[in-house]
C-alpha cells in the first residue's frame, strides 16, 4: 500500500476544495466527498514510495520545518484512462518545486518511488474524484468550474500517510 508525504492547505483552500467535492457530489460525480474519515483532507503529494522508515521521518524534519508555501489552483487535469481522476493544478511556484525536492532529497533512499514523484516530473495536483467513468468527465470539469471563490490560500503543515494502516501523523 502506498506510504507517502503531502503538504496540507490553510482552512480556506481546504473549504474550497471541500466545496468542489461536495458540487461534484450533487452533479452525480463520486468525488472525494464520499470519503467519511477524519484523514480525508485536501492536500498535494510530496512524495510516495512503498515504505518510508521512521529514520527517514526524523531526519527529514529538521529539513522540513517552518515551511510555508503559496498555493494557487490552476485548472482541471485528468489522470488515468476508462476511469478518471479528476483533480485541479496547483500552479508550480520556486517555493513549491524548492520544497517538493526537498523532501524527494530526505527520503530518495525509500524503495518503490514511482518515477512520476521524481523532481521534474511531478505534477504538483490536488484530487477532486477519483475512478469517474468517461460519461461523467464533462460534468465534473462543468461542476468544478462553477464553484465560487478564490483558489488561492498557502499550506504550512506536512502529514505522512500510511496506506497500510490508514493513519496520519504530523512531520512538521
Amino acid at each position: 500500500m502506498v506510504q507517502s508525504v503531502e503538504l496540507l492547505l490553510d482552512d480556506r483552500l481546504d473549504g474550497h476544495v471541500r466545496e468542489q467535492w461536495e458540487s461534484l457530489r450533487a452533479a452525480g460525480v463520486d468525488s472525494q466527498a464520499r470519503v467519511r474519515t477524519e484523514s480525508n483532507r485536501p492536500h498535494i503529494t510530496l512524495f510516495v514510495a512503498e515504505s518510508i522508515p521512521r529514520e527517514a521521518e526524523e531526519a527529514a524534519r529538521a529539513a522540513l520545518s517552518g515551511v510555508e508555501v503559496p498555493v494557487h489552483l490552476g485548472g482541471v487535469v485528468l489522470f488515468g484512462g476508462r476511469h478518471a481522476t479528476v483533480a485541479r493544478l496547483v500552479v508550480p511556484s520556486v517555493p513549491l518545486l524548492e520544497l517538493q525536492a526537498r523532501v524527494f532529497s530526505a527520503f530518495a533512499q525509500c524503495p518503490g518511488i514511482p518515477a512520476h514523484i521524481r523532481p521534474g516530473e511531478w505534477t504538483p495536483h490536488v484530487t477532486l474524484a477519483r475512478r469517474v467513468p468517461a460519461d461523467r468527465v464533462g460534468a465534473a470539469v462543468i461542476s468544478v468550474h462553477r464553484t465560487p471563490g478564490d483558489p488561492a490560500g498557502t499550506a504550512n503543515r506536512i502529514r505522512r500517510w500510511d496506506g497500510t494502516a490508514k493513519q496520519e501523523w504530523r512531520l512538521c
